[in-house]
């Protein structure tokens, strides 16, 4: 396993003595106030620490499988630094025989490269479930099974956005594998057990439990159970077990300063692997819904602005040409429940978006000035339409400037269009400068921002903004809500009017 950009990220601090403290006073009171000898228990799901994990290692581990692949990594050509001719560094390394010397090779030849993870088998006829990072740019990919067989494995496809993968090997007989469990079911506390291939020492398990679930690391689709189940290089694609030896997380990635387990380990979850390997099994790629917005979660000032009731959502802050765009979806409403299911937050709304079937015609209940509206969707597909260019505003502005909400802003002109990068057609308020003790700074604004909306209608000259910030007041509010465009990012800033 690779310490990789997800391994920098430093989850919120922990407090376990704290906490177990409190649960100790809560099961204490709990006792003292409930009449014992009156009351019969009621039968607990939770499951003792058992005596040993040797009778499950023994159940799953033919089905877990060391993963070597071979890779053919290109040499270049001048492998060592140059120096000025004449130079004693020169001389040093054309005796020595390194390239480009009269005593070394003028290229060098391209070299094998190999790497080693783990994985599991999912079926009986061979497909096997590993990370993509294992195997990408793999030109080999062997397997090893507990008994010690090997066999080659081919790649049926990858998803780097969870990065998971499924290859497939050839049998002549039934290969032993395990299935996965609901990784919704597993709670914070819940004993789990790892197994792989940590550090290339061949088959090892260790166990722990799951320490937090519904980790995010930097993807889009994060849905990681945290584990102090020791986790290492190598780990990387082996199974975490329930103790019901089921497949409940596929390990992925670790936190550590020094590359080693600290016992900070991320399994991602298995409701999602499950979801991706059906894809990659049927088609050879993922096909994720898509519709077609650009969001942001609802803060507390930002429902305040808006007389919502709570901060809970999914904020449009932009409608580029697509299926939420033909639908009738507009940037500002909020998007409160999707085919049937509530959304909470953006990504609560980006993981049921992408486990929509692409070409499905969804209702998406959206909440426009205070009024909910329902509208009927059918939605793309991510992988086509991501990179799309994103249209511009059309509208007209003025020369003028004024100090508004702790900035100072001008109508956009041509020229500065221009300077900026922005196209001829954009419209709306630029920040030429912003007091850097006021809110609007507080909130992320920045000289440069183009301020596009402002109480959910479009700005384009000072006295839009100043009528925008009137209503506000008018309204008993005490934010107004600005949609800002900082270059190709759109975002939405509540900003007080008192």
């Amino acid at each position: 396993m690779t310490t990789s950009a997800l391994l920098t990220k430093t989850p919120a601090p922990w407090r376990p003595a704290a906490l177990h403290r409190a649960l100790s006073l809560a099961l204490a009171a709990a006792m003292l106030a409930t009449p014992l000898a009156l009351v019969p228990a009621a039968p607990s799901e939770a499951r003792a620490a058992p005596d040993s994990f040797a009778d499950l290692a023994e159940q799953v581990s033919p089905s877990v499988v060391m993963i070597t692949t071979t890779t053919t990594v290109a040499a270049p050509a001048q492998g060592m630094p140059q120096f000025p001719e004449g130079s004693p560094f020169s001389d040093l390394f054309r005796d020595f025989g390194f390239p480009n010397g009269p005593n070394g090779p003028q290229q060098q030849t391209p070299r094998r490269s190999n790497a080693l993870g783990s994985g599991f088998v999912i079926s009986e006829d061979g497909y096997i479930v590993t990370n993509n990072h294992v195997i990408e740019g793999a030109d080999e990919i062997q397997i090893e099974f507990f008994g010690g067989a090997k066999l080659d494995a081919k790649l049926i496809g990858t998803d780097p956005k969870t990065d998971i993968a499924l290859l497939k090997v050839e049998s002549d007989k039934p290969l032993p594998f395990v299935n996965f469990g609901d990784s919704d079911m597993m709670r914070v506390g819940d004993w789990v057990m790892a197994m792989g291939n940590p550090l290339g020492q061949g088959f090892s398990v260790s166990a722990g439990i799951v320490s937090a679930r519904n980790r995010e690391l930097s993807g889009t689709y994060d849905d990681y159970l945290q584990t102090d189940a020791a986790i290492n290089r190598g780990n990387s694609g082996g199974p975490l077990f329930n103790m019901a030896g089921e497949v409940i997380g596929v390990n992925t990635a670790i936190l550590s300063p020094n590359g080693g387990s600290i016992g900070i380990g991320f399994s991602m979850a298995s409701n999602v692997v499950t979801k991706v390997v059906t894809q990659l099994k049927e088609f050879g790629e993922t096909r994720r819904g898509w519709l077609g917005v650009k969001i942001q979660d609802v803060t507390d000032d930002m429902a305040e602005a808006m007389g919502l009731a709570k901060a809970e959502g999914a904020m449009v802050s932009e409608v580029p040409d697509g299926p939420a765009k033909d639908a009738g979806i507009l940037a500002g409403d909020v998007i409160t429940s999707f085919d049937g299911g509530e959304v909470k937050s953006t990504r609560d709304l980006v993981r049921r978006v992408a486990d929509a079937p692409v070409g499905e015609a969804v209702r998406v209940t959206v909440l426009r000035s205070g009024k909910s509206e329902t509208l009927l969707v059918t939605l793309g597909r991510r992988e086509l339409a991501e990179g799309e260019a994103i249209p511009a505003a059309v509208t007209k502005s003025q020369e003028v400037e004024k100090e508004l909400l702790g900035m100072t802003v001008t109508p956009l002109t041509s020229d500065l269009a221009t300077e900026m990068g922005l196209s001829a057609g954009s419209a709306g308020l630029v920040v030429k400068d912003i007091d850097d003790t006021g809110a609007a700074y507080e909130k992320g604004l920045r000289t440069g921002d183009l301020i596009v909306e402002a109480g959910q209608q479009p700005v384009s000259s000072i006295e839009d903004l100043e009528t925008r910030i009137s209503e506000a007041k008018d309204g008993g509010r005490k934010s107004v809500l600005l949609l800002i465009r900082r270059g190709s990012e759109p975002r939405f800033v509540a900003l007080p009017v008192e």
